[in-house]
């Protein structure tokens, strides 16, 4: 018996926004209106790469940039969570899937220790340049219409199902925990016995909402969240079973 849990990383590890956090450490806290409205739909990464151009122009260093991406709050009852998913990793498997990067995600899971829960996370590959720079690359390459161009999060969590089960791991259940929009296609590729963990009041619980109003609900069960307790409830329910 094995279950697969796979977590989206912002706003649902922690309570924020990763990449927008960072601006904190901007002039003033702000980024120039000609970056800001540079952003075009479904290209986030590039956008990211600008933003840290300008921090870089404007002299901000990789330990200014710890410090600050270090002080960002886990969700609560998120740390309970991560502990006790740690206290029993021969049941569970643990991936993170995040339109973050490598760098940010490093860092912060640092701060609780908590790099030992996860077996892998999939996400943008981020690196300090010679200068001090840092610069962040697209995940991967996909045909997904749904999803932004550097990352389909459905690709990912299938490629990893297929090569655990190559290795002989299929999993009892799957369990998506997510909260946004670019979280619904991954859920999609859940089947009946898996369940998606959409957070309250977000996007992706509005989403999979809409779906079963449009009477094309998806094939998995739906457990809401608001706290990382409610999601610790369900696990140790689900290995009593």
């Amino acid at each position: 018996m094995k279950f697969l849990l796979a977590f989206d990383f912002d706003y649902t590890v922690i309570d924020e926004n990763s990449d927008t956090w960072i601006v904190k450490c901007a002039p003033e806290e702000k980024l120039p209106i000609g970056i800001k409205s540079s952003y075009k739909k479904g290209h986030w990464t590039e956008y990211m790469g600008r933003v840290f151009i300008y921090l870089g122009d404007n002299g901000v260093k990789e330990a200014e940039m710890k410090r600050m991406m270090t002080t960002i709050p886990f969700t609560t009852g998120m740390t309970d969570l991560l502990g006790f998913i740690g206290m029993n990793k021969e049941l569970f498997d643990c991936i993170i899937i995040s339109d973050s990067n490598t760098v940010f995600i490093d860092w912060i899971l640092g701060v609780g220790n908590f790099h030992r829960v996860f077996d892998e996370v999939f996400t943008n590959p981020a690196t300090f340049s010679d200068t001090g720079y840092l610069t962040v690359q697209n995940f991967h390459d996909h045909s997904c219409v749904e999803c932004p161009k550097n990352l389909c999060k459905r690709k990912v969590l299938e490629e990893f199902v297929d090569k655990q089960l190559q290795q002989g791991v299929n999993y009892t259940q799957i369990v998506y925990i997510g909260d946004g929009g670019n979280d619904l296609c991954p859920v999609k590729f859940l089947k009946k016995n898996d369940i998606a963990m959409p957070r309250q009041g977000y996007t992706l619980e509005k989403l999979i909402s809409q779906m079963s109003q449009d009477l094309s609900p998806i094939e998995c069960s739906v457990l809401v969240w608001s706290s990382g307790i409610e999601i610790l409830s369900y696990l140790k329910i689900l290995i009593k079973e």
